[in-house]
């Protein structure tokens, strides 16, 4: 009867996701179309914080330097008290594109207590940037390349849909059997939590943004206070997200050519990558780190464990599992991945809850996202306030 139960409620979860939760596992591609007059007549301001990137981010600004935009574009790269030769390979890619009075090295002042160092690393670039009066700002990563017309793309969805923030997740590197085996099922998890359609709609409070490609409104940022208002947030990205939705209208898609430079060698690189904020999600509560492996284990888990039992719960179980596998199969394709990893996804969750619970105990151990010599979020941190 357990496993019946267990069945049952496996396969409802999956009949809900596929059909009542936003057609998340649907991959939507498409630039938007805008009038050429109206994206002409704006301009935009990239602000590009930077920590030890020498490795990629003059490909990252020289993407920027070359956008078929017909509007008016300046590039601010922060260096965030980067040790290597960030700036000086920034300079170098720009003295070769032609462009360098289009862009402003910043130098960040010292971080100031009570601030996440990519918040204040942004704020400082929008700091250099009032002189530019920008309609727009661009909020970029240094490990991301754009494709030449992603800037119109963006602008021109902000004029027509009359969207306050528009952001497009980059396609992650899926090269090596790590990035292989988890980075789809990031995207898909992601989605998941956040239904592009739902963070769309302007009645339902869901919100979301991809932090390596934001497209904001000036006055959508003024109105919430700037980057003070998400100081102290380890999720920037999303946390931007909700403050501009409660008085305005976003939009989240993937992207189409726009890609991370960034790669993961190995297993290790992508836990890491995935336990750096799990727990600051969950708010730091055992209870929700509970009710989280406990949900994931009756979505993903069960199903596969149940197929070994036979009889009826073998049957529901391989009913959910085959959905499960039908839904993963689409972000799988946008990867250019062989559909035979889908029925894989069981095993792929147990790798996520792992990682999140190894961010439950890094943050009690007072060692939580640990990012290029800074520790931004653990229990001693955030007793010392």
């Amino acid at each position: 009867m357990i496993g019946e139960a267990v069945g049952l409620v496996s396969v409802a979860i999956w009949l809900y996701l596929l059909a009542f939760r936003g057609g998340f596992w649907r991959i939507r591609l498409g630039g938007a179309e805008a009038a050429k007059g109206r994206i002409s007549a704006r301009s935009v301001a990239a602000v590009v914080p930077a920590r030890n990137e020498a490795d990629v981010v003059g490909r990252a600004v020289s993407s920027l330097l070359a956008q078929e935009f017909d509007g008016r574009l300046h590039v601010y790269l922060v260096d965030d008290d980067s040790t290597d030769a960030t700036v000086e390979s920034a300079q170098r890619a720009v003295e070769v594109t032609g462009a360098k009075p289009r862009l402003t090295i910043v130098r960040a002042r010292p971080l100031p207590t009570g601030w996440t160092g990519k918040v204040w690393a942004q704020a400082e670039g929008l700091r250099a940037a009032e002189s530019f009066a920008a309609d727009y700002f661009l909020l970029t990563d240094a490990d991301i390349e754009h494709s030449p017309r992603v800037l119109t793309e963006l602008v021109g969805r902000a004029e027509t849909g009359g969207y306050d923030l528009v952001s497009l997740m980059a396609r992650f590197s899926c090269t090596t059997w790590a990035e292989r085996a988890l980075i789809p099922a990031f995207v898909f998890f992601f989605f998941m939590l956040y239904p592009p359609a739902w963070v769309a709609l302007r009645q339902r409070r869901t919100a979301a943004a991809a932090g390596g490609c934001m497209l904001v409104r000036r006055e959508a940022l003024e109105r919430i206070g700037g980057m003070t208002a998400i100081r102290t947030e380890l999720i920037d990205d999303c946390a931007l997200a909700h403050a501009i939705k409660r008085g305005g209208a976003i939009w989240l898609g993937p992207a189409q050519a726009t890609h991370s430079l960034r790669r993961y060698s190995g297993w290790r690189d992508l836990g890491g990558m995935i336990s750096r904020t799990a727990f600051f999600q969950l708010r730091h509560s055992m209870v929700l780190l509970v009710a989280t492996l406990l949900g994931m284990t009756l979505t993903f888990l069960a199903p596969p464990l149940l197929v070994a039992t036979g009889g009826w719960p073998a049957l529901w179980g391989a009913g959910a599992w085959v959905l499960m596998s039908v839904a993963y199969w689409l972000t799988l394709r946008y990867y250019g991945r062989s559909p035979l990893w889908a029925p894989l996804l069981p095993a792929v969750a147990v790798f996520y809850m792992a990682a999140t619970v190894h961010s439950a105990v890094q943050y009690w151990r007072g060692r939580g996202a640990l990012w290029k010599g800074r520790t931004q979020d653990s229990r001693v941190r955030s007793a010392d306030g």
